[in-house]
């Protein structure tokens, strides 16, 4: 195919995961169930959190800003998945992908960033427990926030610019549900090495930074529990970042799974399928996974509905902000 310029290229095409007919309408509503479901169900905490004056600590502040993101997150991709297939058209245009991929790298790396900063967060609240309302006051966690979003915004600006730049084939046709950087890159025309190299070392610097100071964080506080002499008070230090660490590992398993299987493999599919896991399904699992078991949490959306929200859970130990 011969290549042509980026800048006239006018419309891309998304496969999606199926061609089949019969398969669409039940993929249709299956994303469209999850999400609504993230939407609503992300909302809700926002609300919660907002409304009730107990929960404005550090937690539930890091909280609240990750539910908001993670409605964006999943506002990026899902949408634009769901008008194609009610419309029987993959088509997606040049400007279009470049947009979506724009605000997809931003949410993706403000998931990242603030999972850090919430480990960090724990660790202070378990390993410096007296010290904690000090070195968590107003204005590091605002400081906090603001360094992911304008880190996220920078690294989107670069890698939309680096992509820009690149020449594509004529009807491009890419083997996802989104456009996304890896594949765009994979799809060009022109050469990518210095895409690549851009690509791979900011993976490694704002992705591999903050893992780093996860599972710093989470050595430490695995060292603190350790040294608590009674079971209950395990429990408890426990209780308050197990939430946590299964998000985080849920959302660094898999998207480092689709990275790596894109690199080892030419069969995209796979890695779509499995894109599913971080982009649509974990965002759809944190309102669950963080506040179903929180009795502040509970309580707040118990006022919001007026009614209760979960039935037959019973009732766990109150998950303080420090």
């Amino acid at each position: 195919m011969k290549p042509t310029n980026a800048t006239r290229m006018s419309e891309f095409l998304l496969l999606g995961f199926s061609e089949e007919p019969e398969l669409q309408p039940l993929i249709f509503g299956l994303f469209l169930s999850m999400y609504l479901i993230t939407v609503f169900g992300n909302l809700l905490i926002i609300l919660a959190i907002s409304s009730e004056s107990h929960l404005h600590t550090p937690m539930y502040f890091f909280l609240a800003n990750l539910s908001l993101v993670d409605i964006c997150f999943t506002s990026t991709t899902v949408p634009k998945m769901l008008r194609n297939i009610q419309s029987q058209s993959k088509v997606i245009t040049y400007a279009g992908c470049i947009t979506q991929m724009y605000f997809f790298i931003i949410f993706s790396g403000l998931d990242i960033y603030l999972l850090a900063v919430m480990a960090y967060d724990r660790f202070v609240a378990i390993c410096q427990p007296l010290h904690y309302m000090a070195i968590m006051n107003t204005r590091l966690c605002g400081l906090l926030v603001l360094v992911s979003w304008t880190t996220s915004v920078l690294h989107s600006l670069l890698q939309t610019s680096m992509v820009l730049r690149l020449s594509f084939c004529t009807e491009v046709e890419i083997p996802h549900f989104f456009c996304e950087l890896n594949q765009m890159i994979q799809l060009a025309c022109s050469d990518t090495f210095l895409n690549n190299v851009v690509m791979y070392f900011a993976a490694m610097l704002l992705a591999g930074g903050p893992l780093t100071g996860i599972l710093y964080s989470y050595s430490k506080i695995v060292s603190s529990i350790c040294r608590i002499s009674s079971a209950q008070g395990k429990y408890k230090a426990f209780s308050t970042c197990a939430s946590h660490l299964s998000i985080v590992s849920l959302f660094f398993c898999t998207s480092l799974g689709v990275y790596l299987s894109s690199a080892a493999t030419q069969s995209s599919h796979s890695s779509a399928v499995a894109s599913v896991m971080y982009t649509v399904f974990t965002p759809m699992l944190n309102p669950f996974i963080y506040s179903l078991r929180n009795n502040d949490i509970k309580t707040a959306l118990k006022r919001i509905t007026g009614a209760p929200v979960i039935l037959g859970l019973k009732m766990c130990p109150r998950l303080q902000g420090s």
